[in-house]
């Protein structure tokens, strides 16, 4: 079976969590700190946190720009459920936005119709590396003094007017699971350039608290949202292959682009290549999607079907609003098979098997 993902652990990273172990580095302490540096550097900001997953990353976020009951958050109706939940922990209010007609991102010319007094923040996601409308976006939530948190979790090494995804916001936030470009098995980062909100994230990480070994009072509220040395141990080898494996997952999806560029019935979902945006997943339009995947499994290649819609979740009532464009990308998007160590030979296999049903 041809996987819908495939990515790798080696000798680098086990002996990295080797020496970790054999020093005593086991919880959130020193490696944490060295992986936070590197990410700084890489990213060209002042705070990188390290947090327990990149749902814990919005989470954190959303608390430290003071998210309570009642307050509303517009997040893009296309996105992973962990964007709305990350409001929804909190207390606040999810206000979701239909998506561009032919991209799944947040639309920005419905946004200005969704603000209200009760506006606390704006969500934009850069699903699959790609990045959302952030000159509109920004422009009208500054207008409306309205923080920007991205959502890029999706989107690391992914460029918008040559800057990197996560840096235009208050806060950017990104996560490290398993099915990411870069991985360490779970857990995520917040990064800022505001040192208040980065003391801030900080603190609710470890309950409100960033001395943790002898804490003279509870300063706020927090959970404990911690990294570990063991997965920093990890993420700072998988740091080294980053720019191999963003060139991969683009020569991958080049591949994939060619390959079914003469089958009708196959629609790209665009991605940006030239503009430095970088996919995960290998992700089309398909009008019989589920026949497809019954065939497609049927001949040992496993794939991934899109979200469901946001609003499809019923505690995320919206007062009988349509999306008509996220409807499009729910029914008929699949993920081929993906990621950063996924082979040619796998590829040129699904390429064929599309073929023998398309042509």
């Amino acid at each position: 079976m041809i996987g819908w993902w495939k990515t790798k652990f080696g000798e680098e990273e086990i002996e990295r969590i080797a020496n970790s172990i054999r020093d005593g580095n086991v919880s959130q302490g020193e490696v944490t700190r060295e992986f936070e540096k590197k990410l700084e550097d890489y990213f060209g900001v002042k705070h990188v946190v390290a947090t327990s997953s990149g749902s814990a990353a919005l989470t954190l976020a959303l608390m430290a720009i003071g998210v309570s009951p009642g307050d509303e958050v517009i997040v893009p109706n296309r996105s992973w459920i962990a964007t709305a939940h990350a409001v929804t922990v909190l207390g606040g209010k999810v206000i979701l936005a239909d998506v561009e007609k032919s991209r799944p991102l947040l639309a920005g010319d419905r946004l200005e119709e969704l603000i209200s007094a009760k506006t606390k923040a704006i969500i934009p996601v850069h699903l699959n590396g790609r990045a959302a409308d952030l000159k509109n976006i920004q422009d009208i939530a500054r207008s409306n003094q309205i923080p920007v948190i991205e959502d890029a979790a999706q989107a690391i090494g992914s460029q918008y007017q040559n800057v990197l995804l996560g840096t235009f916001g208050t806060i950017g936030c990104f996560s490290f699971s398993v099915a990411k470009t870069l991985a360490t098995g779970q857990g995520g980062v917040a990064i800022t350039e505001d040192d208040d909100i980065a003391g801030l994230l900080r603190a609710m990480r470890t309950h409100g608290v960033e001395n943790v070994k002898n804490p003279e009072k509870w300063q706020m509220p927090g959970s404990n949202f911690r990294f570990t040395d063991i997965a920093a141990s990890i993420g700072l080898v998988q740091l080294t292959k980053l720019e191999k494996r963003l060139e991969r997952a683009r020569s991958v999806y080049r591949k994939y682009r060619e390959g079914v560029a003469d089958l009708s019935a196959i629609q790209e979902i665009p991605i940006f290549l030239d503009d430095g945006e970088v996919p995960v997943y290998n992700e089309f339009l398909f009008e019989d999607r589920d026949n497809l995947i019954k065939f497609l499994h049927a001949n040992q290649i496993d794939t991934r079907p899109s979200y469901p819609d946001l609003d499809r979740a019923d505690y995320l009532y919206q007062d009988q609003r349509n999306f008509p464009n996220s409807r499009i990308f729910a029914a008929k998007g699949l993920v081929l098979p993906s990621g950063p160590d996924q082979s040619d030979e796998d590829v040129d296999r699904v390429i064929e098997m599309l073929a023998t049903r398309y042509s």
